[in-house]
């Protein structure tokens, strides 16, 4: 049976069931902190990544009885790259207003090519795991039986409750992530139609905050960083412990292109 033409007394405990499921695969994704920086991290990072889709794709398959259609192959490399440059020009915009307005200096360099490289495949597997939990299986299940805007809604408002729990998080930095990031990752996923678009921009917004521009990472210390910089000003301006996420600047920038996205997805549909 369809997604939407199911009662509402059978869909609602499929949904929490799929979404505990998939919360257990994330769980996967905690496997990456028990792999030594060195040569094989990044392989292993790769594996974990595939792991998470492959168990994504066959639990849709088993789960509902038709294939994975958030994941075709023929738009992983497009998709993907089109989302890694929306989150890395995403983070430039937030950085370069901030440092404009004096908030944001440059004390010098530090991350070398390697350490660069580490945190970028450690992100993939974070983009990876939190997309198929919050996008692939929460939006979507509400999306099929409610519609875009109740899943658009719904699966924001909790995407940002859950960083509540993060170093420094607050009710604030909790309404930010829900406006910057869960309403611009779910009219992502709606108007591309795969995962591998907000794969993208998750795995490059966590890159470029934390090992280039040197902010707090949701509250989390994202290592060493390309730029090592001085953030100054009010916590509602520069973001305050829980990264530039928490700040107005990225909440007007990331609201803005989440717009953008809402508009094409009616102008598509």
């Amino acid at each position: 049976m369809e997604i939407k033409q199911m009662p509402v007394w059978q869909w609602a405990p499929l949904l929490i069931a799929g979404f505990i499921l998939a919360l257990l695969m994330y769980g996967m994704a905690g496997a990456v902190d028990l792999a030594p920086r060195g040569g094989l991290f990044c392989l292993w990072c790769g594996l974990l990544s595939a792991g998470m889709l492959l168990a994504y794709a066959l639990v849709v398959k088993w789960w509902e009885g038709a294939p994975a259609k958030d994941l075709p192959m023929k738009r992983c490399a497009p998709d993907t790259a089109l989302g890694l440059a929306l989150g890395l020009g995403y983070f430039c915009v937030v950085t370069g207003v901030m440092a404009i307005a004096g908030l944001y200096h440059v004390n010098g360099t530090g991350a070398g090519p390697t350490d660069l490289l580490y945190a970028f495949c450690y992100f993939a597997v974070v983009a990876v795991g939190e997309e198929i939990l919050f996008r692939g299986v929460l939006f979507r299940w509400i999306d099929e039986k409610w519609g875009f805007p109740v899943a658009l809604g719904v699966s924001a408002l909790l995407f940002g409750l859950m960083h509540w729990s993060n170093p420094g998080g607050t009710l604030w930095s909790s309404v930010a992530i829900a406006v910057e990031a869960g309403l611009l990752l779910g009219a992502a996923y709606k108007w591309s139609g795969t995962l591998w678009l907000p794969i993208g921009i998750h795995w490059a917004w966590n890159f470029a905050q934390g090992n280039i521009f040197g902010f707090a990472v949701s509250g989390n210390n994202a290592g060493k960083s390309l730029l090592n910089a001085c953030v100054e000003g009010p916590d509602w301006l520069s973001g305050g412990a829980f990264g530039a996420e928490a700040s107005v600047v990225a909440v007007v920038a990331g609201g803005a292109l989440a717009a953008w996205f809402i508009y094409r997805v009616h102008r598509k549909n």
